[in-house]
């Protein structure tokens, strides 16, 4: 909702804001007005997972008083919803950027300030850890301050449910609602009187968590014939430095090689440009190291340690990246088969994935039998089906293409320890064979059939850019594609229309060509981007998605 972004700036120079915030306040007033009215001219939006956006001060910013209104929204619903239960719980992690522990520890005391016990980690963890400590510590909710693999200026606060998920639907509007009625810091109890102190967790969780990530072993004998394969692993500052390394060890793999530089936790990221494993730039230094050690696996993890990226050796010994459909049909048919030849494929079991994420992954449970589920884009839909099928069938894995993956039911969100653990592992499992996780790709890539998948992402910033992204997709509604690369347009779905998709409603469009080829089309939920996800498949794979990426490029250009 748009204010009258002067005014409230004015506000925020009198009783209740701390000197350094007037400040600031102040200077943007006299020397940059656009900024200010930027920082100002709404409420940072309390969005389905919570809030993420650029730290600083305003209304329109990630700072301790949007933190401590998001969170007297929260605790006002939490003790609504649970009135009736006696004690509430909430347990709070957080990662290594800039301000994340001074808003862990502004959200613990406005939770305490309203009779909410809260745990509080003794130090950085990662995301599925928090999901992970939700249901152990038996919590209604949990909180996780990230702003995830976003640059250093950004910041964020996911919240979770009992279930260990992320809200959804009807939490996640509840919450919104609670919180849009704190319009103000004065509404806000941040318990500063009070000597209020939450209860400390760590190792103890840390224990039980990395015993349930060891259950998910497949390939033991594999794993102890191999205990010496060489992987080289960066956490990028973040919050995997410790889990990663020590869950691989757990397992039986003896030979972990740090970046010790990325191994220190710093939020301004001063070795990347930006702490996404996605990006082939992040992984620079430990591609060089594995270069140094000759190691044939290299592992990265994002800030919150929920993202991972995978680089592996290819036919010709260069270390290549794999893109996350990649990683996540490896895993699936390295879990599938194992389940397969365990006989552990019972009946009932299933895999999840998102809309945007390749049908590559529809094939192969497809030969197993195994049943798969398409939800919308991000990990609390695809925890949604495991809540709901908890007790009835069995949960394999789950996966979306943005390098999330998770296995077992005892997180409920994508988790890097587990993916790193089931990597390594299935390149134990091929090693017995003399197999390399690349040749084990295109392996399945000869069974299955060859799918290419690309990604444009085009990110429109401010005011004026998220204006630029609506319209967008207003165009692309009015006037859609005809042709994907020269192939017809034979069907689109839309997602507003949750009475033809069966799903919840999301701005999402999808273009299906004759020939098999899919286009997505989606505003970030979280950063002030519009992507565009494009699949293809065929021999032909290369030269198509070479062609329908510029069609769109062209088209994004426009704007």
């Amino acid at each position: 909702m748009e204010t009258n972004y002067l005014e409230v700036a004015k506000s925020w120079l009198g009783v209740g804001f701390d000197d350094e915030t007037k400040k600031e306040v102040a200077r943007l007033m006299r020397e940059d007005p656009k900024e200010l009215e930027d920082c100002f001219y709404r409420l940072l939006e309390f969005g389905t997972g919570g809030l993420r956006g650029l730290m600083g001060v305003g209304t329109n910013r990630m700072n301790k008083y949007t933190v401590g209104m998001a969170t007297q929204g929260m605790a006002n619903y939490l003790k609504s919803y649970f009135k009736d239960s006696g004690k509430i719980s909430v347990v709070i992690s957080y990662d290594s950027r800039n301000n994340s522990r001074e808003f862990a520890m502004i959200a613990s005391r406005v939770l305490m300030a309203n009779g909410i016990n809260v745990y509080l980690f003794d130090n950085i963890r990662p995301t599925p850890e928090l999901s992970f400590a939700i249901r152990h510590l038996e919590c209604q909710a949990g909180i996780m301050i990230t702003a995830s693999h976003n640059p250093k200026e950004y910041n964020g606060y996911k919240v979770f449910w009992e279930d260990g998920a992320q809200i959804i639907a009807p939490h996640d509007k509840n919450i919104i609602a609670e919180v849009a009625g704190i319009t103000s810091v004065a509404q806000v109890n941040f318990g500063d009187d009070l000597a209020l102190f939450p209860t400390p967790i760590g190792e103890e969780v840390d224990k039980a968590y990395l015993d349930a990530v060891l259950s998910l072993t497949l390939s033991p004998d594999s794993v102890k014939r191999h205990s010496d394969l060489k992987i080289v692993y960066t956490p990028l500052h973040g919050t995997g430095v410790r889990l990663v390394p020590q869950g691989l060890r757990q397992i039986g793999f003896s030979n972990i090689y740090n970046v010790n530089s990325q191994d220190v936790s710093d939020g301004n990221f001063p070795t990347v440009t930006s702490p996404n494993p996605e990006d082939p730039a992040a992984l620079k230094l430990a591609i060089e190291k594995a270069l140094e050690v000759g190691a044939d696996i290299v592992m990265a993890t994002d800030p919150d340690a929920d993202r991972v990226g995978f680089a592996v050796r290819d036919d010709k010994g260069e270390l290549v990246l794999l893109n996350g459909n990649q990683i996540f049909s490896i895993l699936t048919s390295y879990m599938l088969t194992r389940w397969s030849e365990l006989g552990k494929l019972q009946g009932g079991e299933y895999v999840v994935k998102t809309i945007v994420t390749t049908e590559f992954v529809r094939a192969i449970c497809e030969k197993y039998g195994v049943e798969l589920y398409n939800v919308l884009t991000g990990f609390k839909y695809i925890a949604e089906i495991v809540r709901k099928n908890e007790g009835k069938k069995v949960f394999i894995c789950g996966g979306e293409e943005s390098h999330g993956f998770n296995a077992g039911e005892f997180v409920r969100d994508k988790d890097s320890i587990v993916s790193c653990a089931l990597f390594a592992e299935c390149a134990a499992w091929l090693a017995d064979s003399g197999k390399s996780i690349y040749d084990y790709l295109q392996e399945i890539y000869s069974e299955y059939g060859y799918y290419k998948e690309k990604l444009l992402s085009v990110t429109k910033s401010g005011k004026e850019g998220l204006e630029q992204i609506q319209q967008i997709m207003r165009d692309l509604r009015m006037t859609p594609p005809t042709e994907l690369a020269g192939s017809p347009v034979v069907k689109i779905i839309d997602y507003n229309m949750p009475e033809e998709t069966n799903l919840p409603k999301s701005n999402v469009l999808q273009f299906f060509s004759k020939d098999g080829s899919l286009v997505s089309a989606r505003p970030s939920g979280t950063e002030p981007k519009i992507k565009f996800y494009f699949g293809v498949k065929g021999d032909d794979a290369d030269k198509k998605i070479k062609k329908v990426f510029a069609q769109f490029e062209k088209f994004a250009q426009k704007y």
